[in-house]
């Protein structure tokens, strides 16, 4: 096993951890734990996914609003500014889209298929279908975890080539680990990167440790 965890910036910019309250250690907790079944396993994780989505949305740019309230008083508020869009890394992935359509009603959504050789990690991209104007959208890409950073990136490029400004993906995860994390914001500086905890690494066959699984074989039961 060998650990980045103690050269990893926690105060990169582009560096956004969820706050490590009791109620989500314990959801973690639940989701690492190999004998949680299934049903418990989607109910945790998609409460955790709720959480990633609402602090991506913290990061959208706002702007000035004033509205009247029933009782005829006004109240100087704010309002959202530009159009956005969610991408999903299939398969596991997709199981965050539900998430982000709870907080974005009618969000528009696309999908990149990335599947990784297991005897060399590589990623080999094989599908993509994107909303045509997601070059003028922000984007909420979608991966529960983030591992060696391959297929993050490479998803990242397809996003750039089609017009999408670094600046406008935040990539939403609920499990990262410091060599995925130094990949992605070493070559994309400019992203945002939510993720809900930092593991310690990666083990001799570049899964996260100690992880919890395949995610989307424990979330599709499959």
């Amino acid at each position: 096993m060998v650990s980045f965890t103690e050269s990893l910036d926690y105060t990169a910019p582009g560096l956004i951890i969820l706050p490590q309250t009791p109620q989500l250690i314990g959801l973690y907790t639940k989701i690492r734990d190999i004998n949680t079944s299934r049903n418990e396993f989607v109910f945790c994780s998609n409460r955790i996914i709720r959480l990633l989505v609402e602090e991506g949305l913290n990061h959208l740019p706002t702007k000035e609003h004033t509205v009247t309230t029933p009782t005829g008083e006004t109240y100087n508020g704010v309002s959202f500014e530009g159009k956005i869009c969610g991408v999903s890394i299939m398969r596991a992935g997709e199981s965050m889209e539900m998430g982000l359509r709870d907080c974005c009603r009618s969000v528009r959504i696309g999908k990149i298929l990335i599947q990784r050789n297991e005897e060399t990690a590589q990623p080999t991209l094989y599908y993509d279908k994107l909303p045509e104007d997601i070059s003028i959208r922000y984007v909420m890409l979608l991966d529960p975890m983030l591992a060696t950073g391959g297929s993050a990136g490479m998803a990242i490029e397809v996003l750039k080539e089609r017009g999408v400004p670094e600046d406008r993906i935040i990539f939403l995860n609920l499990i990262a680990c410091p060599e995925g994390i130094q990949c992605i914001l070493k070559k994309f500086p400019s992203i945002k990167l939510v993720t809900g905890f930092i593991d310690k690494g990666l083990n001799d066959k570049n899964y996260i440790a100690p992880g919890l699984g395949d995610f989307g074989d424990r979330y599709y039961s499959t």
